[in-house]
């Protein structure tokens, strides 16, 4: 094998090392690519789902249910006007 053969041949294993090497880094990007689009999807499905939570909450806290379950399940209710006491701390 001459100097000359033994350059062709070094150039042409570095040529498709270089080559593998763009196959792979590609195919490595789409993959993450992918990775990201689904991660997004979850992202802006668990956001719906944080604004859907956020509101139930509302409902559960507003003032007339919790008024309506101390009167029936506690049995809670305002006191007459005649029982009402004025207290002034000092």
């Amino acid at each position: 094998m001459t100097g000359q053969s033994a350059v062709a041949m070094g150039l042409t294993l570095a040529v498709i090392v270089s080559a593998l090497a763009v196959v792979y880094s590609q195919h490595y990007s789409r993959a993450l690519f992918v990775e990201l689009q689904r991660l997004e999807q979850e992202q802006a499905e668990l956001d719906t789902q944080w604004g859907r939570l956020e509101l139930e909450q509302s409902t559960w806290a507003t003032q007339g249910r919790i008024e309506r379950l101390a009167r029936e399940e506690l049995g809670m209710r305002l006191p007459d006007f005649e029982r009402e006491e004025i207290v002034v701390l000092q």
